[in-house]
């Protein structure tokens, strides 16, 4: 049985993202990152997240309890119901990708659109920050 990727490719999880979860592979492009990124949260794959942060990102402001359970508990509490990529921007060190993730939460439409900015350093890409803004209610 073939079970369909979270972060809405239309492939497969296994062609997909779990290469990059397992660590047998490196996102070749922001873009896969960004989609194995929201893949993770999906999954609740919290060490995943935490390693393709950058360290300059705001969420290491947290002590790793803390940023463990936040995860934790924003993975546990919405159902990630699709991903739309808008834009993406691919550089050599730098590259952006405008998303729009559908997330729902307490029957409540959370959903969000975020300019995610992207850092390679040591050929591994790294989620650095994002402007995001949410659906208006």
């Amino acid at each position: 049985m073939t079970i369909p990727c979270l972060c809405y490719s239309g492939k497969s999880y296994q062609e997909c993202c779990k290469p990059f979860h397992t660590g047998k592979q490196l996102p070749k492009t922001a873009l896969e990152l960004m989609r194995s990124r929201y893949c993770a949260y999906a999954k609740g794959l919290v060490d995943y997240l935490i390693q393709t942060t950058h360290p300059q990102n705001v969420l290491f402001e947290n002590s790793r309890q803390d940023i463990e359970e936040g995860i934790r508990k924003f993975s546990q509490a919405t159902q990630f119901t699709g991903l739309d990529i808008i834009e993406f921007i691919d550089g050599e060190k730098e590259a952006f990708v405008t998303f729009k993730a559908h997330l729902v939460q307490d029957q409540d439409d959370v959903s969000f659109q975020e300019k995610s900015r992207f850092l390679k350093e040591n050929d591994r890409w790294l989620y650095h920050s994002g402007d995001y803004q949410r659906k208006e209610r």
